[in-house]
């Protein structure tokens, strides 16, 4: 028996994964965007370019102790429609566990002397 087929065994397992790893990474993603956009509309604000980019992938437990990918996703959003701030989701596994639109601060009132 010669070495070929569990290298291509090894190989097709190698590739079934990658095409896991990209269809979950598409489900996470959508579930980012969801939620981006969800608490964007909560809080009157304008979600730009409609979407989240990746800005962290690695693996950490959940509650139950169980291995699952952390995924960090990075989002611009408007409060006026003139600026660009940026918020940021993290799910573990398809749940989302942080969601943050950072501070929304008041324009300070001019004191009067």
């Amino acid at each position: 028996m010669s070495g070929l087929p569990l290298l291509e065994l090894v190989g097709l397992l190698f590739v079934a994964g990658g095409i896991w790893l990209w269809l979950d990474s598409l489900k996470a993603r959508d579930i980012g965007i969801a939620a981006a956009r969800s608490a964007c509309q909560a809080e009157g604000l304008q979600l730009l370019d409609d979407t989240v980019a990746i800005a962290g992938l690695k693996p950490a437990r959940n509650e139950d102790g169980r291995l699952r990918l952390q995924r960090a996703y990075a989002f611009e959003y408007s409060d006026t429609g003139d600026n660009r701030r940026r918020g940021s989701v993290v799910l573990l596994g398809h749940r989302l566990v942080v969601l943050n639109v950072g501070l929304r601060l008041a324009p300070a009132e001019p004191m009067l002397h």
